[in-house]
């Protein structure tokens, strides 16, 4: 019993049922052109035999003969390019059945389709050496025709038989492309693909150039070259005969002009199509949408340059995964300046204003909580908290037990950071107000905490070991931030600031003068102020 396919149902319906009927008519549509081509040729070609031909043909009822014989041929063509695709009908089959592929047949399913256009192409040209080599030996062998007269139609045949195969070549290619490539390749890597053909850009150039300019040029020449050797043998008017030559070279023309045109059409479609669509993936990409794609449908060089385009991608997308995990564990603009190497290894001197805050009671509601609510309740503090500070452009720089170490003005330095830590401070009041609202609706028990400022010089920078560094701020001004924010305890507040940091606010803000406190580690007592609002 087969087992269902991985891909999604949205896959699925995106390809839905595909027809190769498409595929025939592609290849068919393609000789039946050569062999108009041929017909039109034919009636314009200023030659004696082509005259008697077109006489004998229609009198002696032979079309009958023609029209018998050339459908036999296409029939013939046809069961052939059905045995080439049966391998990819196969397994285009069981995947919109939405069934699981063979390995062996989805291999030889991919190798088939990429290498079908040549195969068909073979097939064409078989048919179209074997054909006319056929119907010219009969004008031989059964009316007597010249060998030389049968030498030139075989060529001219051949020759449009060649035009007829690539254009089928081409018609093929841009049936598979559209169809099947995207259902077998969705992945892309064709280049990666063996036992396949590879047709270069280079040699897609030549084939449109010897099909639109060497070959006509050639059945021209050709063409004249038997005229000029029929005129020595017969009288003819000079009039007549510029008229004729005039008539078939304007018909030539006309007709490669179409060969042309749909040609260039086909090859420009496989160039330029995919090229355009690199482009309009790179602008998104560069919008900033990793999620983008290039479809590669060829193994040529821009297969190759698609392949690369997406590998890229996707080396855009997981750094732009790692710079954003990374930025979890430290702040965006702490992460960008290390990514770009602007943080010196051993640290920078500047003058910052650091932030600390601190629960009141944690120790007792660690105790009498289970560590799952504990978990989920100091991650909720941690959340409005951070929202808090970097509304105000505050930096977190690390959290500890019920702690957090905020800075303003480092590592991207700006103007006014005391009044933007006393902005948070009163932030993370209204926050703690809101969240302890929530807390109580839920029948849990409120936080309060206390919160220090402190302003003055500290050494930024990475500290650590050789192998793990980690973004610190070092000095005095660190410690005494610290050492103000217990102070809360004593002055039963929640926000204190330093004396150097009501100093440099510019804002006014309403707070409140304490009595000076020693500390420990400090022989000179503090004066801290409290905000009010």
């Amino acid at each position: 019993m087969r087992s269902k396919m991985r891909g999604t149902n949205e896959e699925r319906v995106r390809f839905g049922k595909i027809s190769f009927v498409g595929l025939y008519l592609s290849n068919l549509g393609a000789n039946l052109f050569g062999l108009i081509i041929i017909f039109v040729l034919n009636i314009f070609t200023p030659l004696q035999f082509f005259k008697v031909m077109r006489t004998f043909i229609f009198l002696e009822g032979l079309w009958k003969v023609f029209f018998l014989f050339y459908p036999i041929v296409l029939c013939i063509v046809g069961l052939l390019q059905y045995h080439a695709q049966t391998p990819i009908q196969k397994a285009t089959l069981l995947k919109e059945e939405g069934e699981e592929v063979p390995e062996d047949l989805e291999r030889k399913a991919k190798q088939r389709l990429m290498n079908l256009p040549f195969i068909i192409v073979l097939i064409n040209l078989v048919m179209w050496v074997f054909t006319p080599a056929l119907v010219t030996l009969s004008f031989h062998f059964f009316w007597d025709v010249p060998p030389k007269t049968c030498l030139f139609v075989f060529f001219r045949t051949l020759m449009i038989g060649l035009i007829a195969s690539g254009l089928s070549f081409f018609l093929v290619e841009d049936f598979t492309r559209k169809a099947l490539t995207p259902l077998f390749f969705p992945n892309g890597r064709l280049a990666a693909m063996t036992g396949t053909i590879k047709i270069p850009i280079l040699r897609r150039i030549r084939i449109l150039w010897g099909a639109g300019t060497l070959n006509p040029m050639l059945i021209l020449l050709v063409t004249l070259l038997f005229i000029t050797w029929e005129i020595r043998e017969r009288q003819i008017l000079i009039e007549d005969f510029s008229r004729e030559i005039f008539l078939f070279t304007i018909v030539l023309c006309s007709v490669f002009v179409l060969v042309a045109l749909r040609l260039n059409f086909l090859v420009q479609r496989s160039i330029l199509n995919p090229v355009g669509e690199m482009l309009s993936i790179v602008e998104r990409v560069k919008g900033g949408d990793f999620t983008q794609r290039i479809r590669v449908l060829s193994n040529d060089e821009i297969g190759i340059l698609g392949d690369a385009g997406n590998s890229m991608i996707a080396g855009l997308a997981e750094r732009e995964r790692i710079r954003d995990s990374f930025g979890k564990y430290v702040t965006p603009e702490i992460r960008d300046e290390i990514l770009a190497g602007r943080i010196p290894l051993n640290g920078e001197r500047r003058v910052a204003t650091l932030l600390f805050s601190d629960l009141r009671g944690f120790t007792q509601y660690v105790e009498e909580t289970t560590p799952e609510e504990v978990i989920k309740s100091m991650r909720d503090y941690f959340t409005v908290m951070q929202r808090a500070i970097r509304m105000h452009h505050g930096l977190v720089l690390q959290y500890v037990g019920d702690e957090i170490e905020a800075v303003f003005g480092v590592p991207l330095g700006y103007e006014a950071h005391a009044d933007k830590a006393v902005l948070a401070a009163l932030e993370m009041r209204k926050s703690l107000e809101k969240l302890n609202s929530e807390r109580i609706e839920k029948g849990n028990s409120p936080f309060s905490h206390g919160v220090g400022i402190h302003t003055g010089m500290v050494l930024a920078g990475n500290t650590g070991s050789e192998d793990r560094l980690s973004y610190a701020l070092i000095g005095d001004t660190v410690n005494l931030a610290s050492r103000i924010e217990q102070l809360t305890k004593e002055f039963h507040c929640d926000i204190l600031v330093s004396e150097q940091t009501a100093r440099g606010l510019e804002s006014p803000f309403r707070m409140k003068k304490e009595i000076p406190q020693k500390v420990k580690g400090y022989s000179r007592p503090l004066t801290v102020y409290r905000v009010l609002g």
